[in-house]
C-alpha cells in the first residue's frame, strides 16, 4: 500500500511563510513526478507547483518567485516553501505523485488526504 501523507498547513497572517511536506511510504514502488495541487471552495482543483525526480521544478503563474517546491529522492518526500502569503493562497493543498507499483511498466496517480492551509488577518 503506497500512500502520501501531507503535513504543514495552518493558519497564517498574509505576508507569512509555511512550509508543507508529503512524504510517500510503502514498499516496492517507485516515484516519478511529484507535485502540489489546491482547492478553494467553490473552485476547481489547479497545479501549484510540480517537480521531476531530476529536480527540475515547474510552477503556476500565480506563485512563480513566491513558493518554491524541493524533493529529498531517499526520503520519497517533497516540500512547498511558501512565502509572502496571500489571502488567495487559502485553499486544501494536495500532494500528488506518479507511482509505479511494476518496475515502471505502468505507471498511476496517488493523492494524500489534503492538508488546509489558511491566510487570513
Amino acid at each position: 500500500q503506497v500512500q502520501l501523507v501531507e503535513s504543514g498547513g495552518g493558519l497564517v497572517q498574509p505576508g507569512g511563510s509555511l512550509r508543507l511536506s508529503c512524504a510517500a511510504t510503502g514498499s516496492g514502488f517507485t516515484i516519478s513526478a511529484m507535485g502540489w495541487y489546491r482547492q478553494a471552495p467553490g473552485k476547481q482543483r489547479e497545479l501549484v507547483a510540480t517537480v521531476t525526480r531530476g529536480g527540475v521544478a515547474n510552477y503556476a503563474d500565480s506563485v512563480q518567485g513566491r513558493f518554491t517546491i524541493s524533493r529529498d529522492n531517499a526520503k520519497n518526500t517533497i516540500y512547498l516553501q511558501m512565502n509572502s502569503l496571500k489571502p488567495e493562497d487559502t485553499a486544501v493543498y494536495y500532494c500528488n505523485g506518479q507511482v509505479s507499483r511494476n518496475s515502471g511498466w505502468s505507471w498511476n496517480d496517488y493523492w494524500g488526504q489534503g492538508t488546509q492551509v489558511t491566510v487570513s488577518s
